[in-house]
């Protein structure tokens, strides 16, 4: 049977699908030219928008293959490559503004102590103050008369020492107590810590504890302030975080349990010593000695030490608990030594209760030069020692010939700082849950 003749044959050949089609291409070999492809004139394996790229610009393909084909040769041995640009260095600046920082409060520091040391209702000139501490030294100068030398090497530096003691003690514990508890309201007198160490030293007072002579208060006042410390760690913190309400309510609750049982030594001592709980109440560095130096200067100086030391795991524990895991920090292990070292840095305050110098310093620092602790630690260190040694140049010398309690002008000082920071984290978080 003979079919009827079709005018418009119908292609049966399978057109190359646009994979197959590109690779000879590509290759530069030519794609078979089916009878539809001749009839509309089309390069095969292209669309029409294809064709006319290709038709206005014939050199592309060209290019394009012989780029891909051309492989990257590898560098001759020896033929020196090309220095990439190296990004500005960031922490350059910080480093250097660090320094700055570290310098100037060294200087503060130094000033003020001489400038503390000669003045007085015994006044020294600061030349005399530098002959004789050079003649002690056995640098040469020059010593003062007996009454002069009597009430600079025996009133005046023991005062200076410790304020300097204290305050690098409290300014330490303050940014180590922020970074454990991840919290910038923490610090040992908003908290109640300062009043638990308050309580052992007034137990130890009105008691007649002194199986260990001069340190007998130290010690006492370390005890009770590792047991404050401990329980406001664990009374504060829930689902591994530490909220500023709950940390704020216990400090309440801690303060009034310690004032509490100051009030009740206080009702069983006889009139001496009601005298020395009154001085830690108040906080007072008028009464400071040679021994008492003697006695703080171990606490201090080992807090003081150990402290930087965790500075790096201070900064990862910033990240977060689960971070600084990863990370392998022992969270609870590293929260654990620094508690003992708040309260042994909160021990060598034996100057009473003085508060806000560990909540004020470290937020200045943090104002200056970021919130790193590899600075910010032995940082507060310094800064709290000026700002104490201030402190108890401006007691003595405000009233004169009456002397401001010390703990009073600090406080006095430190609490419009603590409700604006109060407000300013408020606003950060939006709001108290």
């Amino acid at each position: 049977m003979t079919l009827p003749y079709d005018p418009h044959p119908t292609d049966t050949t399978p057109e190359p699908t646009p994979a197959k089609a590109a690779a000879p291409a590509r290759a530069g070999l030519a794609a078979p030219v089916t009878k539809r492809d001749a009839g509309s004139g089309r390069v095969p394996g292209r669309s029409p928008q294809g064709a006319e790229h290709s038709a206005a610009s014939p050199s592309d393909a060209p290019s394009r293959s012989a780029s891909e084909e051309t492989p990257r040769r590898p560098p001759e041995p020896g033929t020196p490559r090309k220095a990439r640009p190296r990004e500005p260095r960031r922490r350059e600046p910080r480093r250097r503004k660090a320094l700055l920082l570290t310098a100037a409060l060294v200087a503060a520091l130094v000033v003020l102590a001489l400038v503390s040391a000669g003045i007085g209702a015994y006044r020294i000139p600061l030349g005399d103050v530098l002959a004789s501490v050079q003649h002690r030294a056995g640098l040469g100068g020059a010593p003062l008369d007996r009454v002069g030398e009597s009430v600079l090497w025996n009133v005046r530096l023991p005062r200076v020492v410790l304020a300097l003691l204290v305050g690098a003690s409290l300014g330490c514990a303050g940014a180590l107590m922020q970074g454990v508890f991840g919290n910038p309201l923490a610090e040992p007198g908003v908290i109640g810590i300062s009043a638990g160490a308050a309580v052992g030293a007034v137990a130890a007072i009105s008691l007649g504890l002194s199986f260990f002579g001069n340190w007998t208060i130290t010690v006492c006042a370390f005890v009770a302030g590792l047991i404050t410390v401990s329980a406001v760690y664990l009374l504060s913190r829930n689902g591994g975080r530490t909220e500023v309400v709950t940390l704020i309510l216990t400090g309440i609750a801690v303060n009034a349990f310690a004032g509490a049982l100051i009030g009740l030594f206080v009702f069983f001592a006889d009139s001496g010593q009601v005298n020395q709980i009154t001085f830690w109440q108040l906080g007072s560095l008028a009464q400071a000695t040679w021994p008492k130096v003697l006695a703080v200067l171990p606490c201090a100086f080992a807090g003081l030490i150990v402290a930087p030391f965790y500075a790096r795991r201070l900064d990862l524990l910033a990240l977060g608990e689960r971070p600084a895991r990863h990370l392998g920090i022992d969270v609870e292990r590293l929260r654990l030594a620094l508690v003992l070292v708040v309260a042994l840095l909160t021990a060598a305050a034996v100057a009473g209760v003085i508060t806000f110098i560990g909540l004020l310093v470290p937020h200045l620092l943090r104002m200056a030069n970021g919130p790193g602790h590899r600075f910010l630690v032995p940082g507060s260190a310094l800064a709290g020692a000026v700002v104490l040694v201030a402190g108890d140049l401006a007691a003595r010398t405000i009233a004169q010939p009456a002397e401001l309690p010390l703990g009073v002008l600090t406080a006095l000082i430190g609490s419009p700082f603590f409700f604006w920071l109060l407000r300013r984290t408020r606003r950060k978080q939006g709001g108290w849950a």
